[in-house]
């Protein structure tokens, strides 16, 4: 039997957050336990007229190959999968594995080295979705393995994944129109300033946003979102900041991390678990000490840490920061590989201030 709200996932993915039109080429990838998720969407993506390929990447072999392959297999960038990005006009990623501490073990230096040869691959597809010509979405199906990270049962981990997707209601895709709309009421008072002050618990940071956008984030690319961003000055960011939550990079956890930075770049780093990642991941290349990415979460039905950055980042009472890349869409930008979120949490007693107003307080937007 089909399952109701796989269906309903499926409807809002390809009508609301791909906006999926007649002939287009949607390309949906994911591994075989997310198949329930894709038959439907592929079956949704028929009735609007368009043509589906899925790319299905099984269990285990993103391991083998980082454990086994030569540096040259390595920094190999396959033809389809130039000719994917080149071409296809709307792409769905569906998160979902049997067992995310696959790479735990993987030496870092062989990640990044993997990354950092991927940049061909990485830049067409960032120049087609900057120029318009194609468009992307980022979602989850939920495993038995995201629910163990989440120390939930899996039925429980299913009614978290929906409820944050909106999914549990009669219209979902008029309930993300309605998140559409709030947000754009934020956005449009944040948009008028251009110095950002924040403090929280071991926290004092000041950055600047001018000629940058912030970005109504309304489950068009990431599923669910809930979140409003904006790519800061690249060298404006100064300060000190401590994150609340482990940040979480190909499924290794690096705990207490602090950050102090000087004139945009990361001129101090520590983290009381993961600190040899840590320092692996700011020597990406010449971006990856620059922040890319400020954020402040919005959806504030997802209550839970579930060590998944897709629903961590948009926690309602935080903020993040990514360092590395930043998106073209925001003006301009910071040209990195690593693109890594890291939370901070500003419900006990947090602040924003915008040109030196307080508009964000103990984790709630004080002026929309």
């Amino acid at each position: 039997m089909r399952d109701h709200r796989l269906i309903k996932y499926a409807q809002t993915l390809v009508n609301y957050s791909l906006y999926v039109k007649p002939n287009e080429w949607v390309v949906i990838r994911g591994s075989d336990l997310a198949m329930p998720l894709i038959r439907e969407c592929y079956r949704e993506v028929l009735k609007a007229g368009a043509h589906p390929t899925v790319l299905l990447n099984p269990e285990g072999l993103s391991e083998i190959l980082l454990k086994e392959g030569s540096d040259e297999q390595l920094k190999f960038n396959a033809p389809m999968m130039m000719a994917v990005y080149a071409k296809a006009d709307k792409i769905l990623n569906i998160l979902g594995d049997h067992n995310l501490k696959s790479l735990s073990n993987i030496p870092s230096e062989r990640i990044a080295l993997q990354r950092r040869f991927g940049a061909p691959i990485t830049k067409i597809y960032n120049d087609r979705v900057a120029r318009g010509e194609m468009d992307w979405t980022l979602c989850l199906y939920p495993t038995e393995s995201g629910a163990q990270e989440a120390n939930m049962s899996l039925s429980d981990y299913e009614e978290f994944v929906f409820s944050a997707c909106l999914l549990n209601g009669e219209n979902p895709i008029a309930a993300w129109q309605k998140v559409h709309d709030e947000q754009e009421a934020m956005v449009t008072y944040l948009n008028t300033k251009t110095s950002f002050h924040v403090v929280a618990k071991d926290t004092d940071l000041t950055l600047r946003t001018e000629n940058r956008i912030w970005i109504n984030s309304d489950g068009h690319h990431n599923f669910p979102s809930g979140e409003v961003f904006t790519a800061p000055v690249k060298e404006s960011v100064n300060g000190t900041i401590r994150f609340t939550f482990p940040g979480i990079y190909s499924g290794q956890e690096i705990e207490d991390i602090q950050l102090t930075f000087a004139d945009g770049r990361v001129v101090t780093a520590s983290a009381k678990r993961g600190e040899a990642l840590l320092h692996a991941l700011l020597d990406t290349d010449a971006g990856s000490r620059y922040v890319g990415e400020f954020a402040i979460g919005t959806n504030y039905g997802i209550t839970k840490f579930t060590k998944n950055m897709l629903f961590d980042e948009k926690i309602g009472g935080t903020i993040h920061l990514a360092l590395g890349k930043s998106y073209p869409e925001c003006g301009p930008i910071n040209d990195s590989m690593l693109h890594w979120d890291m939370l901070c949490d500003m419900k006990d007693g947090g602040a924003i201030y915008a040109d030196g107003e307080l508009f964000y307080q103990n984790g709630v937007f004080l002026k929309k």
